[in-house]
């Protein structure tokens, strides 16, 4: 005899049955055209309308097609790398690396720079101020040769036939570029990676809900942290180069570039230039950086601009170590001695030289004196910068790791009604793939019949585990 639990259940997989027979009817006697989901931003709070270029407009299609590609080795060469492997999740997408190695080993001048909120930055990369678009950054670790990174240069058609001969890729590409004749294209590829890239946003931290709110978010130590670092007492300069709601000077506010695009040099070396074989830069001889780094100066060749780099968000900077452009500082108390110094001091090597005498040092670059507890109250605030649901969050990871549901198509841990129902049309091809992503689990660019009735069985009796 059936108990009651078992009755509803039947029940509700019968009623279930019939909103899924039904919206297969509502699909079927539509007009031709797939169901899109207009795409919507989920903006923290505090953060301004972001830039997107006119020739990229933001889908859903294109941002899931994106992670995929992000997380995808079959872009690189020898299909050993990811955007993603030097890009990790769970280090705020840097890699925790001085300098990051490419596909075939060979070492980048300078370490990876975290994502997080990358879509605001007016310029991209360490010290480019000419790169301003996503799009045409992604190109340089694909098919660049000096250093080569992904190792795709000369390679393009066997990368198009790669990811022709992914079924998934094959559905998410005619979806996303739905007006392409041939939409699988290195254009489309990065234009996919950029949508992808402009939703790796972080403005959850502790410090944020503090700052909306909850004033048990952080300590005290924090809060005292904060005023040293925005530089209200005048005491370390910090707020020059990291201020605004992104913590760097080198954003976009309000879809207005910051023209400005700033630049520093903070006095990390101080080398004679005719050593290295570098033009003088000053009248003393000196002031020259490593000729593998030195700055803005590599693309403008202005003498000006030797040493000058981005400065880099402060937001889960405590993730992000070591620091500086290339590596060369491992930790956060490392980094206060340096700017309390006004300058490094490197004592022998070949590198030697006093980084506070630096003729092209920035005018804030000026030293300051921290007490203990002022050193650990910057501490605690620069981790209280920490976004754990960013660096966690499942809608922007690998999409081949596992999920606790396979039809939970907003991440949210259930299986909604409305989630088979998407299902439903991704398999009648009247809705597009990237309603719902999780629930395609073996790549096949469809959802069958066996992953619904899984998906109906999950809205009755949870996820597993």
């Amino acid at each position: 005899m059936r108990t009651s639990d078992q009755l509803a259940k039947l029940f509700l997989r019968s009623f279930i049955a019939a909103l899924v027979c039904a919206a297969a009817s509502i699909a079927q006697a539509g007009d031709g055209g797939k169901q899109v989901i207009p795409f919507e931003w989920d903006l923290p709070l505090g953060f301004p309308e972001m830039a997107v270029p006119d020739d990229n407009p933001m889908s859903y299609e294109k941002v899931e097609l994106g992670r995929f590609l992000f997380y995808d080795k079959r872009l690189s060469g020898n299909q050993t790398q990811s955007c993603a492997s030097c890009h990790e999740q769970t280090l705020a997408f840097t890699d925790g690396r001085k300098r990051s190695p490419g596909s075939t080993g060979e070492l980048t001048p300078r370490g990876s720079m975290s994502l997080a909120n990358v879509g605001y930055a007016p310029t991209l990369t360490w010290a480019n101020n000419i790169l301003e678009h996503l799009e045409s950054q992604a190109l340089i670790p694909l098919f660049g040769e000096f250093p080569v990174e992904l190792g795709l240069a000369g390679r393009e058609e066997e990368l198009l036939e790669r990811l022709e001969a992914v079924p998934a890729y094959r559905r998410m590409f005619a979806e996303a570029y739905p007006d392409e004749l041939d939409p699988i294209s290195v254009e489309s590829i990065v234009k996919a990676l950029g949508a992808f890239q402009r939703t790796l946003l972080s403005g959850t931290s502790p410090f944020d809900e503090w700052l909306f709110g909850d004033d048990d978010a952080i300590t005290d130590s924090a809060r005292r942290g904060l005023e040293l670092v925005l530089d209200i007492s005048g005491k370390t300069e910090c707020g020059h180069c990291h201020n605004g709601f992104n913590f760097t000077g080198s954003r976009t506010e309000n879809n207005e570039v910051n023209l400005e695009k700033p630049f520093f040099n903070t006095g990390l070396y101080n080398l004679r230039c005719a050593d290295f074989g570098l033009p003088a830069v000053s009248g003393t001889g000196t002031g020259c950086y490593p000729p593998s780094n030195t700055g803005l100066y590599e693309v403008s060749t202005f003498t000006e601009h030797m040493g000058q780099f981005k400065p880099p968000t402060l937001r889960n900077i405590c993730l992000t170590a070591p620091y500086m452009h290339d590596g060369s500082i491992e930790t956060l108390d490392e980094v206060l001695d340096h700017y309390a110094a006004g300058g490094r001091t490197i004592e022998t090597g070949p590198f030697a030289g006093i980084g506070s005498i630096n003729p092209l040092k920035g005018e804030f670059l000026i030293g300051f004196q921290l007490r203990p507890q002022e050193r650990e109250d910057i501490k605690e605030f620069l981790c209280s910068l920490t976004d754990e649901k960013f660096i966690n969050d499942p809608s922007i990871a690998d999409p081949a790791l596992p999920v606790a549901c396979s039809g939970d198509c907003n991440f949210n841990g259930e299986v909604a009604v409305n989630e088979i129902i998407r299902q439903v049309t991704i398999n009648l091809d009247t809705g597009t793939l990237a309603s719902c992503i999780p629930a395609d689990a073996n790549m096949s660019g469809n959802v069958e019949i066996n992953e619904i009735i899984r998906s109906v069985n999950q809205n009755l009796d949870g996820c597993p585990g």
